[in-house]
Formats: structure tokens, sequence, C-alpha cells
């Protein structure tokens, strides 16, 4: 969910210079990179030299695709009433970032709307539109859930990144949430963890092409505030009978079919669901969930979150990270971030102007006031990259996640030849002097 800022131009001739000045600036004024990324519209695929280990690019060149898939029989909050449950085919189209085949070069666009629905962007990235798949090799299958509204590219920096590390990542515009489709909350409160079950079991049902490649049997959920949401229930939650009646909740009981101890939450579990990553998720500060409820969770869960969330709320998302007893957990923490902590891709350009459909700049619905966006995305595909390759490939990667609590805390020491001393306890992964201002926590079940 976004909040609304509260700070803005006051006079509409200070707006219209503000916007002015805004339009007049080039597309990549906010890009620092090299002379050689400067000249690319928007770049989502920016990796700074600070950044953590595993935020580099894997081994893979990275295609990409678009899909579309219909759910059919779903109910229509649009249309239900407290005595009527209409249903329709709900459309999802779906971005699918994949390894590609070896001699795959050079990189791409994609072309989006921003936050307002209606100005276009273009996006620069790493992969190559309809490169032809890696051969020989089968992949996980991450599924990627944005937030109330959002879209399919607005995780597009950790999508690029995972399908070069080797998974294949399908990433949803969830109908009735996107930037040009906002429709009733209802929705997506009812609909975000069935369609990443959905898309999962479209995904693993591919016959040729990228279903060659897909391990659908080995899955992962990636979401981001209502995304993580979704994530949270897919992965066993359930939200309380309370919440089943709240006002924004969808007429008729509908939440109903999310409840913790239903049948009908119950069909939601899947075996081929490894792992679970959310970012600041929603519902925990808003009566949604409870300890019984979360405790549902089964399996292995990384939580991402900056402190000064105020849209789900710092306090609800550990919370959430205390009562999930049912599975080992983690949260990582951006020290005084707010709601935008290392999930969505940097603010393009034209954001920056003022919106008269919004009332507000755009820029705020990816930025933060605090971190450079650049940054946390890549400490974010560092955590997520090293989790997942643990829960779902087996990797032995526990040394980037076994690391002491309080990053400023650890200890540089280091010999002349670059081997570290008994005394290091700086976190694996990290350059001298970079990992300030995040925590890292972690649970065991049962705890």
């Amino acid at each position: 969910m976004t909040r609304r800022p509260t700070i803005r131009p006051t006079r509409p001739a200070a707006r219209a210079a503000l916007a002015a000045a805004l339009a007049a600036t080039p597309v990549l004024a906010q890009d620092t990179s090299s002379p050689q990324e400067v000249r690319r519209p928007n770049p989502i695929d920016l990796v700074r030299p600070d950044a953590p280990e595993l935020a580099h690019p894997g081994p893979y060149a990275v295609g990409v695709t678009t899909m579309d898939f219909v759910r059919s029989g779903v109910p229509d909050v649009r249309r239900a009433t407290a005595t009527s449950q209409p249903t329709y085919d709900r459309p999802l189209t779906v971005e699918v970032w994949y390894p590609a085949a070896d001699g795959t070069t050079g990189g791409g666009t994609y072309e989006t709307v921003l936050r307002d629905g209606e100005t276009p962007v273009t996006l620069s990235g790493s992969a190559v539109r309809e490169a032809a798949p890696m051969g020989g090799e089968t992949f996980p299958l991450v599924i990627v859930s944005h937030g109330y509204p959002g879209n399919r590219f607005l995780m597009s920096p950790l999508a690029e990144t995972l399908a070069s590390r080797g998974y294949v990542v399908a990433s949803i515009d969830h109908t009735d949430s996107t930037y040009s489709d906002q429709g009733a909350f209802g929705s997506t409160l009812l609909n975000r963890p069935r369609d990443q079950l959905f898309v999962l079991d479209a995904m693993a049902g591919l016959s040729d092409g990228i279903g060659e490649i897909t391990d659908g049997d080995t899955a992962a959920v990636v979401g981001y505030s209502m995304g993580g949401y979704g994530a949270l229930i897919f992965a066993g939650a359930g939200v309380t009978e309370a919440s089943t009646t709240f006002d924004y909740a969808p007429p008729g009981g509908l939440l109903a079919a999310n409840q913790a101890g239903t049948e009908a939450r119950a069909e939601l579990d899947d075996p081929r669901l490894k792992a679970a990553v959310a970012f600041a998720p929603w519902g925990n500060n808003a009566g949604f969930f409870d300890a019984e409820g979360l405790a549902g969770i089964d399996i292995p869960l990384l939580l991402i979150a900056g402190s000064a969330d105020d849209v789900s709320g710092y306090e609800a998302i550990r919370g959430i990270f205390d009562s999930t007893t049912g599975t080992d957990r983690a949260l990582l923490t951006f020290e005084n971030a707010n709601h935008n902590a290392g999930a969505p891709m940097p603010a393009p350009a034209e954001s920056w102007a003022w919106s008269e459909t919004l009332g507000w700049p755009p820029f705020e619905h990816y930025a933060d006031p605090v971190w450079d966006s650049v940054r946390m995305n890549n400490i974010a595909a560092h955590f997520v990259s090293a989790f997942l390759d643990r829960e779902l490939k087996g990797a032995e990667t526990d040394l980037y996640l076994d690391l002491v609590p309080v990053a400023a805390d650890g200890v540089w020491s280091v010999t002349e030849d670059g081997l570290r001393t008994g005394a290091h306890t700086y976190w694996l992964g990290f350059p001298e002097r970079t990992a300030a201002g995040l925590r890292f926590e972690t649970r065991a079940a049962g705890e």
C-alpha cells in the first residue's frame, strides 16, 4: 500500500515551476553509475561498487518474455453483495525472467507506466527479450507479487538478479491492483495468495520453451506490501475471523476463504512451495493476522523491512517475526528506512515531476527519504539470493546468513594478505565499512 506524502508545493505557480524544471531534467539525472550506464533510460540493473557479494549478476545471461494467463470462476468482488457472489474470468499478465542460452548478449527495455497509471516510462535492464532459454538444466521457480498498487516491473531489479543466478522468475500483474487498474481493495485481500498459487500452477504446467527449464516442483514466493500479505497466506498463515467482516473486506464473507483453520485456506497449502520472502508485509498492523494464524507458516521465511515503516508498521512486522513460531525465519532491517525498503526499483526520472493526477510526485512511491534505492536493491538481492540458494538449491550459503545481529557490532580483522583472522566478525560478503545501518536477526522454529 502507498502512504500519501504530506509535503508538496502549496502555490500553483510553484507547482508549475517545479514541473517545468523537472520536465527539463535529463532522463538519467538520478543515475550516478558509469558513463556507459547513463546513456540508458532508467536502468533497473545497477550494482554499486560497494554492493555485497551476491548482489552481482550470476553466471547466466537473462532472457525475458511476457505471458498471459486466465483464472476462471473467480468471485467478482466488484459486483459481489452480501447475498450474491457472481464470478468472472480473471486475467493475469506475467513477466517471466529466465536463464538464457549461452551466447546471449546485450540487454533491453521495458515499457510501462508510472504510479499515476498513465505516464509512459521506459526502463532499461540486462534481460534480452525472447532470448532462447538455457538448455540442459532446470531451475527453481520464484513467484513475485507487487504491492497495492504496483505492477510486474516494480521488483524488476531483484527479478533480473535472481534469473542471472539460476532461477525462473514469474512476476504478476495482479488484476484490480495495478497502476492502470486499481480496483476494490477487497479484491486484493481475497486474491493475492490465490493468484500466486495459480501462477505457480500455470508456470509448472508449461510443456515447452521456458517450461523445459522450469522446476515447478521447487518454488518460492516473494511479495512486497500486499504481495507480502499474500505470500504469508500462501506460505501457511491465515487471516483472523474478525477481519472477514471489516469494512474493506470483500462482501458476503468472501475473505473467509483465507481464514486460519478453514478448509478453504488449507487448499492453498502446496508442497512445491519451499520458502517465502516478504518485504514490508501488510496486515498485522490492521488486525488481519494474529499469533495463531501466523503460526501456520511452516516453510522458511525471510522478512525484510525498514525500521521507520509507517504503512505496514515496523512493530507489526516484528510481530510477524515473533509469531511465526512454526518455522525458521529471519528479519533483515534497514535502520530508518520506511515502507519502500529494498523492494521497489529506483524511481524513474519522470516520477520526480509533480503529478496533477495524483496531487503529489510519484517519486514518493518508489524512493526512501534516507536510503539510496540502488543500495537497498543490492542489499536485498544479496540476502534473497543467499536465502533462496540455501532453501531451494541446498547451497552452502549459511555463512552469509549466520551473522552478528547488529552489523555495526561486526569487527573487521583481516591480514595484509586478505585473510580473515579469528577476531573477524564482519558480515560475510560485505566490503569493509559497508554494512552500517543494518540488522539481521534469526529465530528457529519453536522459538
